[in-house]
């Protein structure tokens, strides 16, 4: 493993335990070594998003996609700021972008739908809530965010054994 990623992995230990300092701390220690690493540029975004920082983090993964025009992940964080900021086409754009770079990523997918649902585009977004739940059928938010969907668009019936699928009875709607 190289070190860079071996040091997010240790970052990542950092960041579950609520630890933001430490990791930024050692994120500016690895960058001062390996400066032209665009991973250590989204992590340091990555932190400032759970800190609410976001015109800090907005200026980590725009430097991280200068770096690397390609990143699957930069443009995937770039994504949740700009839709954070309203931007939604734009926020869409991005996240387009890194579905083509990172194809086959039920996350990706789940957010992609959201942001179609947000341009009003909710069938294409259902279509793609169902290849994310295809991707990854235990996947509990994938499943619900399916079933709210379809409930929403006048199919309660199948929301509802969804909803049934991973125990949320309580949100079931009667037809």
């Amino acid at each position: 493993m190289d070190i860079v990623k071996q040091s997010i992995v240790e970052i990542e230990a950092l960041k579950s335990q609520d630890r933001f300092e430490d990791a930024l701390f050692a994120l500016e220690k690895i960058a001062s070594k390996y400066p032209d690493d665009y991973r250590i540029y989204e992590e340091i975004s990555d932190i400032y998003m759970f800190l609410w920082e976001y015109k800090k983090a907005i200026l980590a993964v725009d430097y991280a996609l200068e770096i690397n025009p390609e990143s699957a992940t930069g443009s995937y964080l770039k994504w949740f700021i700009l839709l954070s900021d309203g931007k939604i086409a734009e926020a869409v754009a991005l996240l387009e972008k890194s579905n083509k770079l990172m194809p086959n990523n039920a996350e990706v997918l789940r957010n992609l739908w959201w942001s179609y649902h947000v341009l009003g585009q909710t069938q294409r977004g259902i279509s793609i809530l169902n290849r994310a739940l295809n991707l990854s059928p235990n996947d509990a938010l994938i499943t619900e965010d399916l079933a709210m969907a379809l409930i929403g668009t006048w199919n309660i019936r199948q929301g509802n054994e969804l909803l049934k699928k991973i125990g949320k009875e309580e949100k079931i709607k009667k037809s």
